[in-house]
């Protein structure tokens, strides 16, 4: 009997497994063809061909300048920040077991976006040193959300109530920065605030691509903890785990991906709320997916700031409009069906 059962939960992994790899297949194919479109959709229309040839080396002055120095950075700054922000989202709601629980509503967004603009407004900060001060707020504010939420155990609603007050501490704290000042650095904040890939340059997207892969492998190198930490904290001692530990580790590399997204277009709003769910109902089963979300999340960003560039002509919106309108709804018809 346990031979036979043994035998069915292989098969279901292995079908499991096929329809991920096949989720992740179909949407890669879809922002692929959001990427051709935004290389080649602007003043400076191009071709797929030439697009493609740009790609390869084989472009022409033109395409290669406004592929390599114009489109393409803010292109593959949307790809990253996206596909972080799917994989922090995926990573906190089956932690904490949640389907709200993402880094924008539990606070870990808004404390990044508050240390950011801190660093904007009274020092100047950006590029590396912007990123250094995102990352090490995040981790703060992170590092409080868990001592406050912290009953022998982290658990799920705990977190969002105890975020939700975190974040509004933090959004305070974004107000009085504003206020102290000049017009110019409450511009500049405005927009980096409302989540904006205008200043996104070449420099930026390197260090996010670096960042994102090396915390994307810890993240798969953690999955299978994930798999079991969803069953819960019970469960997953019984199997071995060490609930608390895996969670912190795990949350850790969520907090990371998140400054790594805010520190690169600002708090791009419910990105990280909407990819994970998406991709987890394209998958099916109840697996964490991980790949899926990643891409979800990139397909969205893309496609939210090709929306947001072109929709209103002559009028180019922050990326974080858009993924507002988007996600503020979806976030109401979440509170709406649940208990």
């Amino acid at each position: 009997m346990s031979r036979v059962r043994r035998s069915v939960g292989v098969r279901q992994e292995l079908v499991g497994a096929r329809r991920e790899l096949v989720v992740l297949a179909v949407v890669v194919v879809v922002l692929v063809a959001l990427v051709l479109i935004g290389l080649g959709v602007g003043s400076i229309p191009l071709t797929p061909a030439q697009v493609v040839g740009a790609l390869f080396g084989q472009g022409d002055r033109i395409s290669d300048f406004v592929i390599g120095q114009l489109r393409g950075p803010r292109v593959l700054g949307a790809i990253l920040v996206g596909a972080s922000l799917g994989v922090a989202g995926a990573i906190v709601q089956s932690v904490v077991r949640n389907p709200i629980a993402s880094p924008d509503v539990i606070g870990i967004t808004s404390g990044a976006s508050a240390a950011g603009l801190t660093a904007i407004v009274l020092f100047g900060a950006s590029g590396g040193t912007l990123f250094s001060v995102v990352l090490v707020g995040a981790v703060v504010v992170s590092i409080v959300i868990a001592g406050l939420a912290w009953r022998r155990g982290i658990t799920g609603n705990r977190v969002v109530l105890v975020g939700i007050g975190v974040s509004a501490i933090c959004l305070s704290i974004t107000g009085w920065m504003l206020t102290s000042g000049t017009v110019t650095q409450a511009g500049t904040a405005l927009l980096w605030l409302s989540g904006s890939l205008n200043a996104v340059d070449r420099n930026l997207v390197g260090v996010l691509g670096v960042a994102f892969v090396v915390l994307f492998l810890l993240a798969l190198l953690q999955s299978s903890r994930l798999t079991v930490l969803t069953l819960g904290d019970e469960v997953s001692a019984a199997l071995g785990l060490r609930p608390d530990r895996a969670k912190v580790l795990l949350l850790l590399t969520a907090v990371c991906l998140t400054a790594a997204a805010v520190a690169t277009a600002g708090p791009v709003s419910f990105i990280a709320l909407m990819a994970a769910p998406i991709a987890r109902r394209l998958v099916g089963g109840g697996r964490v997916a991980l790949g899926p979300a990643a891409a979800v999340g990139a397909a969205i960003t893309l496609g939210s700031d090709l929306i947001a560039q072109f929709a209103i002509p002559g009028n180019a919106l922050p990326v974080g409009v858009v993924t507002g309108v988007v996600g503020a709804p979806y976030l109401l018809w979440l509170l709406a069906r649940g208990r």
